[in-house]
């Protein structure tokens, strides 16, 4: 008999995040996305309250997208909303002076007076995990946040190699979730989804994915999958949620039918996608948030000293 699926207030697929207490709809929506040139303020609330409206309930931004300009548009939206919805924000600084700063930035853009789940930010850099639990690091910011009320639960993120994620995992802290890619490709080219998640799922920590379609759709455009493919992939995972980057009406209404109506692949149907791929995504030519920095934030590149992309 197949089990009957959980779903929230607005039809959508729900799932434990990790041991939180929490359960979040199976899509998430990406807060590095709504925030273009082609969409002023109301159009990037709209968006927002529309996506709420249609059951997706985990939201996710971080204090440096659009400088700023993420959180600020976030907060604005969920004014009224904000008890519908997991919240979710990310710290760039790996000291504990500047981290606490840009928690309280994150705060008061967002309007709030906690923050659900604070995410250490794009931990791409093998001495990233020293820096953030060094004395005066970070990590210290974000213990005593919450031990002031003002975050729930800690976690941290990456997209670069699952081996620097590892060493966030090998620290001693009980971590609550961890975002990193889950895609098609992955499965062949420094791999977070055969490297890192089944210990991160033995460990119960919330497993927030991301760039199932590559973070500028390359997944799509240059690897020939279509949308549906990507995303019922990366949810037939044991994964708590995916954030996905939407930037319009019908982006949402895309991936919230994709997430209303699935069902898991079958693992032959998954061993042909990973089959047809595998010629070019051996390489990491198409995850390019691994094979270069053209993904990474110009923040991070300032603070490790490295030149801008150009």
């Amino acid at each position: 008999m197949t089990q009957e699926v959980e779903r929230n207030s607005g039809g959508l697929p729900i799932r434990a995040l990790g041991k939180t207490g929490l359960k979040v709809s199976i899509i998430g929506f990406g807060g590095g996305h709504f925030v273009r040139p082609t969409l002023d303020e109301q159009a990037s609330v709209r968006l927002v309250h529309a996506a709420i409206d249609a059951g997706v309930d985990f939201m996710d931004t971080a204090w440096e997208y659009h400088n700023g300009e993420s959180e600020r548009r976030m907060g604005i939206a969920l004014k009224d909303r904000r008890d519908k919805v997991t919240l979710m924000t990310k710290v760039c600084a790996r000291d504990r002076k500047t981290a606490d700063e840009q928690l309280h930035d994150s705060l008061r853009r967002l309007q709030t007076d906690v923050i659900d789940v604070w995410q250490f930010h794009e931990v791409n850099y093998d001495n990233d995990p020293e820096w953030i639990f060094r004395a005066e690091g970070a990590a210290e910011a974000a213990l005593a946040a919450r031990q002031a009320g003002k975050i729930r639960f800690i976690g941290f993120t990456g997209h670069k190699s699952p081996h620097i994620l590892q060493k966030m995992l090998d620290q001693d802290f009980a971590w609550d979730t961890c975002q990193f890619p889950v895609n098609i490709p992955d499965a062949h080219y420094r791999s977070f989804q055969r490297e890192l998640l089944p210990e991160v799922n033995r460990r119960g920590i919330g497993v927030i994915a991301m760039k199932s379609l590559g973070g500028a759709g390359q997944m799509i455009t240059k690897l020939g999958l279509t949308a549906q493919q990507c995303r019922q992939y990366t949810l037939t995972q044991s994964v708590s949620t995916l954030v996905c980057g939407i930037e319009s009406m019908q982006n949402l209404q895309q991936d919230v039918e994709i997430a209303r109506s699935f069902t898991p692949m079958s693992e032959a149907e998954q061993q042909r996608l990973l089959a047809a791929v595998y010629e070019e995504a051996t390489d990491g030519r198409h995850e390019w948030f691994k094979s270069s920095q053209r993904f990474d934030s110009q923040y991070h590149r300032d603070q490790h000293g490295f030149m801008p992309v150009g």
